[in-house]
C-alpha cells in the first residue's frame, strides 16, 4: 500500500479552488534525500506545516509529501508519504492548500485503507461522494468533553477487576516483545463486537503484513468487519506514512463521534512505532536528539494525539492502545510519556507469562483511576485490594519459598500464600482469539461473577481445591464442576488402585 498516483489525484480533487493561480504558486524538487524532500517555491507564500503537497515526476507518478519545516525564504523540507524511488530534481510540485484529506463515513466501514485514505483490501475502490477530513484537528475544547466514569466491560476477569477501562477513556497495555498485548487487543476487539453496540476503528502502526492479513481474515469469518475500520501503515512503508496513520484512524472516529453521534472503539497496536516513526523522522530533518536518542517533540507529538481522543456530547470515543516497552524498562521515555495520558495502565509481566499466566496483567504494577468506590462499588474496590494485598504479601514471601518451601511458613503466611495462588490461576481466562491454537472455548465473564469468585476464594472457601481446577476457567461455578470431577476420578481411580495393590 503506498499513496501514488490514485492518492495524489484524489488529494488534489479535494480542492478544486486551489487549481486558480496553481501554475504561479508551483515549486521545484531541489533535493532528495530519501524520504526528506527539499522544494523552491519562486511566488505566493510558503505552504504551512503539516500542509500536503503532490511531486510529480515527468512519467507521471506521483507521491504525497508533507511539509515540516521552513528552510528559509523560498524554500521548504517535507517528508514523503510512500516511497520516493524514480523522482529527481527539478519535479515539480502542486499545492493541495490544506492538510491530507482522508475519505470518512459509512463509506469506509469494512474496509482497509492506508494513511491516504487508499483502499488496501483489493475491493471496489471508495465512492467519488465520500465525505473528507483532514488528519490535522485541534482537540475538543475542555468546556465541550464529558468525564468518563461509566464502566466498559470487557468479560476479561483481571481487567474488569483491576483495571477497568472508562467509556470515553483511554486505557493502554504495555509490555514487552511476546507477553501477549497483541492477543489481548484481539481478544478485547472480539469481545467488544458481541457486546458493543458502537462501531470499531483499528490502527495497525507499523504492523507486519502478516498480521495485517490475518486480522482482516479474522474478522470477515466472525463477520464483525462490517462494523470495523482497518487502518494500516506497514512496516515496510515510510516513516513518514507509519507516523501519520494514528492521525488518519483517529480523523474516521471523530467522524463517527460528532456527525454520526456514535460510540466508536479505537485500537491502536502499536502506538511505540508511532513515536519511533516520529524519532525517525525527527532524524531525517536534521533534530538534535533528546534523552535516549528520542525527537526532542516526543511529549508535543504524543499529546497531539492523545488529547484528541475525548468524549463530547452524547457520544464517545474509547481508546485501548498496546504498547511495546523497549527491553522491558519501564523507565523509558516514550513509555513515562504516553503513561501520562492514560486512565488505566494494563502492565503486562514477563515472569507471569513465563508462568502460563494468561492473561499474564502484574496486578500490582496495573492501576485505573476507576477503581474507587465511588465509582465501581465500595465491593468492587473492597475486593480488588484484597486480592492485590493478597497477591503482593506472596510475593514478598517467594525468596523464603523457593529457599526453604511453603512448609516453612507460618500458619497465617501458608494460608494467604496458598489463597493468592488461587487467586492468581482464577483471574487466568482463555479467548477466543487463541481458541484455534488451544481447542479451548474462549469465555467472557461478568464483573459480578469475578467478584463474587475472588471474594469467595479470598474467604477460604476453595481452600481445600486443587490449584488446577481454577487455571483457565470462567466463572466460579465452572471451577467447581471441574474439581468435582477431578474428585470423582480419583475416587473411581482409588479401588482399582488398591486391588492392584493386592
Amino acid at each position: 500500500m503506498d499513496l501514488h498516483d490514485a492518492d495524489a489525484a484524489a488529494i488534489t480533487a479535494t480542492d478544486p479552488a486551489a487549481e486558480t493561480g496553481r501554475a504561479e504558486t508551483d515549486g521545484r524538487v531541489v533535493a532528495i534525500r530519501g524520504a526528506v524532500i527539499d522544494i523552491a517555491f519562486s511566488g505566493g507564500d510558503l505552504p504551512p506545516i503539516d500542509d500536503a503537497l503532490i511531486v510529480r515526476d515527468g512519467d507521471g507518478g506521483s507521491v504525497v509529501v508533507e511539509v515540516q519545516a521552513h528552510r528559509d525564504a523560498t524554500t521548504v523540507r517535507a517528508i514523503a508519504m510512500a516511497t520516493t524511488t524514480g523522482f529527481r530534481r527539478g519535479d515539480r510540485v502542486e499545492r493541495v492548500g490544506g492538510p491530507i484529506r482522508v475519505p470518512v463515513g459509512d463509506a469506509v466501514l469494512g474496509r482497509l485503507l492506508d494513511v491516504g485514505g487508499r483502499v488496501g483490501d483489493g475491493g471496489a475502490p471508495l465512492l467519488a461522494d465520500a465525505p473528507l477530513r483532514p488528519i490535522h484537528a485541534p482537540p475538543p475544547s475542555l468546556s465541550a468533553q464529558r468525564g468518563a466514569s461509566d464502566l466498559f466491560a470487557t468479560g476479561i476477569k483481571v481487567l474488569d477487576l483491576l483495571t477497568p477501562l472508562a467509556q470515553g477513556g483511554k486505557a493502554a497495555m504495555f509490555g514487552g516483545a511476546g507477553v501477549g498485548k497483541t492477543v489481548l487487543v484481539m481478544e478485547l476487539i472480539h469481545a467488544m463486537a458481541e457486546s458493543y453496540a458502537g462501531l470499531s476503528v483499528f490502527a495497525g502502526v507499523g504492523e507486519r503484513s502478516r498480521e495485517g492479513h490475518e486480522m482482516l481474515l479474522d474478522m470477515t469469518n466472525s463477520g464483525v468487519l462490517e462494523h470495523t475500520v482497518l487502518v494500516y501503515g506497514q512496516m515496510n512503508e515510510p516513516p513518514g506514512a507509519r507516523w501519520r496513520v494514528p492521525l488518519t484512524a483517529l480523523t474516521i472516529a471523530e467522524y463517527f463521534r460528532d456527525e454520526a453521534h456514535r460510540d466508536v472503539l479505537l485500537l491502536m497496536d502499536n502506538v511505540f512505532r508511532f513515536v519511533q516513526a516520529g524519532a525517525e523522522v525527527s532524524g531525517l530533518l536534521g533534530r538534535m536528539p533528546s534523552r535516549v536518542g528520542y525527537q526532542p517533540t516526543l511529549a508535543s507529538e504524543v499529546a497531539a494525539l492523545q488529547e484528541r481522543i475525548a468524549s463530547v456530547g452524547d457520544a464517545s470515543v474509547t481508546a485501548i492502545e498496546a504498547v511495546y516497552v523497549p527491553a522491558d524498562d519501564f523507565t523509558d521515555p516514550a513509555v513515562t510519556t504516553i503513561a501520562a495520558h492514560v486512565d488505566s495502565m494494563v502492565v503486562l509481566s514477563r515472569s507471569m507469562a513465563a508462568e502460563g499466566m494468561y492473561p499474564a496483567v502484574d496486578p500490582i504494577a496495573s492501576s485505573s483511576i476507576l477503581l474507587d468506590p465511588l465509582v465501581v462499588g465500595e465491593e468492587h474496590a473492597r475486593v480488588a485490594a484484597d486480592v492485590r494485598r493478597a497477591i503482593e504479601h506472596y510475593r514478598e514471601l517467594q525468596d523464603v519459598i523457593s529457599l526453604l518451601g511453603m512448609e516453612e511458613l507460618g500458619a497465617e503466611d501458608r494460608r494467604i500464600a496458598e489463597r493468592a495462588r488461587r487467586l492468581q490461576r482464577f483471574l487466568t481466562q482463555p479467548f477466543a482469539v487463541t481458541d484455534a491454537f488451544t481447542g479451548v472455548p474462549g469465555r467472557s465473564v461478568s464483573i459480578a461473577d469475578t467478584i463474587a469468585g475472588c471474594r469467595t476464594i479470598l474467604d477460604g472457601g476453595c481452600d481445600d481445591w486443587r490449584e488446577s481446577s481454577l487455571y483457565m476457567v470462567g466463572t466460579l461455578e465452572e471451577a467447581r464442576a471441574k474439581e468435582m470431577a477431578a474428585r470423582q476420578a480419583d475416587a473411581a481411580a482409588a479401588p482399582a488402585t488398591t486391588g492392584a495393590k493386592r
